[in-house]
């Protein structure tokens, strides 16, 4: 089965094509490595990827050919991802003042460490 279809049919990503593009801008692993959207994916893989508010990290329990309800999809599927981060954690990382620009690589590796990216 196809990881794009599969993301889709699990309901991890809202469309099949946000899972492509995903795939597409290399975010998407299986087992530790760069899966395109026509990659295959069985049943025990562990699939990987960032989201915009953590890394996400799942194991492949079952494969769905198509969409379906949100508490089968559910089952299909175990998540190792961490915890996602409380609010005030999420606006303390992402403020900056308006017009100070781009971060500097130094304020980049700062805010990844307190998102938990190392």
């Amino acid at each position: 089965m196809r990881i794009d279809v599969w993301l889709w049919a699990v309901r991890l990503t809202k469309s099949r094509s946000v899972a492509a593009d995903l795939c597409r801008s290399n975010r998407v692993r299986i087992n530790g490595k760069i899966a395109k959207a026509s990659a295959s994916v069985a049943v025990g893989d562990r699939v990987t990827w960032r989201d915009p508010l953590r890394d996400r990290d799942v194991e492949v329990v079952e494969l769905l050919p198509k969409r379906v309800g949100a508490p089968l999809a559910a089952k299909a599927y175990l998540d190792h991802s961490p915890p996602l981060p409380t609010r005030v954690e999420r606006e303390a990382v992402g403020l900056r003042d308006r017009g100070a620009g781009r971060p500097t690589k130094r304020e980049r590796r700062e805010i990844d460490k307190l998102r938990g990216r190392n």
